[in-house]
């Protein structure tokens, strides 16, 4: 191989040993002059009135599934300082492509959680315009999202355009060879774009110990020539300092990063899943004790930005919106199971045409 000069030095993409954080789990703050914090009061609460939303409304949407509203559902709870401390972070211009449990992003988007909703109701592609608010359509399939991410950086640096590409991942989705394609990819093209991974260190039943042998997810972005960062999921200030360099490295034309949060999925996979047969309620307790809204609770109150008042106040507006949504979905018609099958195959084949016979025998069935 021929070296080349423009090459990074390795030792230069290295993430750091221990994840950057400034909320210690007690909510006490640690400032960190490498990671400065320069959102307003006003800002900061507003943090924290996104976090309580989308905890509400995520609590909900589990009820609605477990009622039969949602056929389906992927809880956010536990990774709203992940998800809202990172999106806090982009510019106005910037993309998001997300995966399926995205709701925290989506609020820092101003979008309406009840367009969001419809794609777990059954009915297909939901109800939300990406270009409106530059957060793409949900991704079900795993990792594919991050191929949508690199090529439109890749697009975006070749127009000279003033944004980024910020797809958010889970640690599952690091083994995933369509996200190997997007880092190496992005890579190679010097594109603006930000690989967000959401480590909650479970891939459905798998824990991540036993998804990759690499020290930190965030050590895999040295192989493609890009800087990882690591920050503590669970610490809502750490995740927007830290996003926000990556976002300053890529827009500067520095070319992608890897970005890994190292935080908790508190509920199941999905509603579909049983995280008892895998994880035990010890280790729930630990990181039960490391909330990342009962954290910046804290941080909030010793800065005299909330008090009980508030709280109330922000916890109040919460209930209303949440309770909105639930009457929004109710309300909402359910789709056609029958168009599962459609826009499948221009020519259906004989398994899917027995398939489709059979469930609508089932559904007559269940009308007679």
């Amino acid at each position: 191989m021929v070296d080349d000069p423009s090459a990074p030095d390795p030792s230069t993409l290295l993430p750091p040993a221990t994840p950057v954080r400034l909320l210690e789990s007690d909510g006490t703050y640690r400032a960190d002059p490498d990671w400065a914090v320069d959102l307003p009061d006003d800002q900061l609460v507003e943090l924290y009135r996104t976090m309580v939303m989308a905890r509400q409304i995520d609590a909900q949407s589990i009820r609605l599934q477990r009622q039969g509203q949602l056929g389906v559902y992927a809880s956010l709870r536990g990774q709203e300082a992940a998800q809202i401390g990172s999106g806090f972070a982009l510019a106005p211009q910037d993309w998001v492509f997300p995966s399926y449990r995205e709701l925290g992003v989506a609020l820092t988007r101003a979008m309406d959680p009840r367009e969001l909703l419809h794609v777990f109701r059954g009915t297909w592609l939901g109800a939300h315009d990406p270009a409106k608010h530059r957060f793409g359509l949900i991704t079900i399939s795993i990792g594919t999202q991050a191929l949508h991410a690199a090529g439109f950086a890749m697009g975006a640096r070749l127009d000279d355009a003033d944004c980024c590409a910020v797809v958010y991942l889970g640690d599952g989705a690091t083994s995933e060879g369509d996200v190997h394609e997007a880092l190496n990819f992005a890579a190679v093209f010097n594109a603006p774009c930000v690989f967000f991974v959401q480590n909650n260190q479970y891939a459905i039943s798998v824990p991540v110990t036993r998804q990759t042998k690499a020290p930190t997810i965030a050590h895999k972005a040295v192989g493609y020539g890009m800087p990882g960062y690591r920050c503590d999921g669970n610490d809502v200030l750490a995740c927007y300092a830290v996003m926000r360099r990556a976002l300053e490295h890529a827009r500067g034309g520095g070319g992608p990063v890897l970005v890994e949060a190292e935080t908790y999925r508190m509920e199941a996979h999905t509603t579909a899943d049983d995280p008892t047969r895998y994880r035990d309620e010890r280790e729930l307790e630990q990181w039960r004790a490391r909330d990342p809204i009962t954290r910046f609770d804290k941080f909030l109150r010793d800065h005299g930005l909330l008090d009980d008042d508030l709280a109330e106040t922000v916890a109040q507006a919460a209930t209303a919106e949440a309770q909105a949504v639930r009457a929004a979905i109710y309300d909402a018609p359910h789709g056609d199971p029958l168009e599962l099958f459609d826009h499948v195959y221009v020519e259906p084949t004989a398994r899917l045409r027995a398939q489709r016979a059979q469930l609508a025998a089932e559904l007559a069935g269940q009308e007679a």
